[in-house]
């Protein structure tokens, strides 16, 4: 295959026919959360409306045992049903055994020994030695290359007036230009606003009058306030500002987003720390900076790095009780889930810790 597609073109892709049209091998690759979440959304569910019934997800480093990976694409579903191999390598060194894996991955993709299955291979953005590696040469030359781009603060008012055509809304030119100084370049906080401003407001024009008293509405920081709670290690105080939360009537999207996202970066900081990796160099990468840098070093150190997974993977179970899908082993009701999260953050105390 050896293809590079950027992300909307894919996302169109996806919508345009039913079931989608998917290659056997996709490498999302980027540093911009939000967007590389949503491109993996996108495959996931379309590899579920392709007929992939069946997914095996792995998170991998350079100590993990890579022949688990090999070992997913061979074992025969007691189904028969066709299947998605999820791999997320988060720090992007897959190390020496790593590499081969994925070289032989590669192979089997080209020589159509993986008929029955689609593989998906997460990775952050790869710096210019990383992306000469065999195994990532391999992987561009069999796959679909997906490289997820910054978003910077001179793209960032188109970026939201194409975010706001999506619910039918628009702004005018300045008052994008205000909504991106607001929140000062950050993409999730834009992608916040936006929603709120769905949530809040019908299709149509909207005022700037109407823009600023939605984006500077206090209420907006109580939900970083769950947030910090949590990550503190408050659990008393998270649950109040939870229950506060949904008393006021707060989109529970955007709450989970505030809690989930947090979770996810220190998924991807403690991975990162546990490889070995610089700790420092990657909180740069996820644009973690000042106060926040020193509360996420105070969260790791006191939650042990095997909760995070978990952790991501209760966020996602979350996002489905919300669209109305039934999770096995999870309350019915989201929010009592995302009170459930919360807890789980807020009381883990790792051994060196107490």
């Amino acid at each position: 295959m050896g293809r590079r597609q950027d992300a909307d073109s894919l996302l169109h892709q996806l919508k345009k026919t039913a079931p989608p049209q998917l290659d056997s091998l996709y490498i999302v690759s980027g540093d911009e959360p939000l967007l590389v979440i949503e491109t993996i959304d996108a495959l996931r569910a379309g590899a579920l409306r392709a007929g992939y019934g069946e997914r095996i997800s792995l998170i991998m480093d350079a100590r993990s045992d890579w022949s688990a990976v090999i070992g997913a694409t061979q074992n025969v579903s007691l189904f028969g049903d066709r299947r998605l191999v999820d791999v997320a390598i988060p720090t992007g060194k897959p190390g020496k055994t790593g590499g081969e894996a994925l070289l032989k991955l590669s192979a089997m993709v080209e020589s159509g020994a993986l008929a029955d299955t689609l593989v998906l291979v997460n990775l952050p953005r790869l710096d210019k030695a990383t992306r000469s590696a065999k195994w990532a040469l391999g992987l561009a030359q069999a796959g679909t290359w997906v490289e997820i781009g910054n978003i910077g603060r001179a793209e960032l008012p188109r970026w939201i007036g194409q975010r706001l055509a999506r619910q039918e809304q628009q702004l005018d030119s300045a008052t994008l230009e205000w909504m991106a100084d607001k929140v000062e370049g950050n993409l999730l906080a834009a992608f916040q606003e936006v929603q709120k401003l769905g949530l809040l407001y019908p299709a149509g024009a909207i005022s700037a009058t109407d823009v600023e008293r939605a984006v500077l509405n206090v209420a907006r920081y109580d939900v970083f306030g769950l947030r910090d709670a949590m990550l503190a290690g408050q659990p008393a105080k998270a649950l109040t500002v939870l229950a506060g939360l949904r008393a006021e009537g707060e989109a529970l999207p955007l709450v989970l987003w505030a809690v989930g996202e947090e979770v996810r970066v220190l998924a991807r900081l403690a991975a990162a720390q546990s490889g070995g990796q610089d700790l420092q160099a990657e909180m740069r990468r996820q644009r973690v900076f000042g106060p926040r840098e020193h509360l996420l070093r105070q969260t790791l150190n006191r939650v042990p790095p095997q909760t995070w997974p978990a952790a991501v993977q209760h966020a996602h179970d979350i996002d489905r009780l919300i669209k109305g899908l039934k999770v096995p082993g999870r309350l019915n009701d989201p929010w009592e889930e995302l009170g459930r999260l919360a807890l789980r953050i807020a009381i883990t105390r790792s051994p060196s810790a107490r």
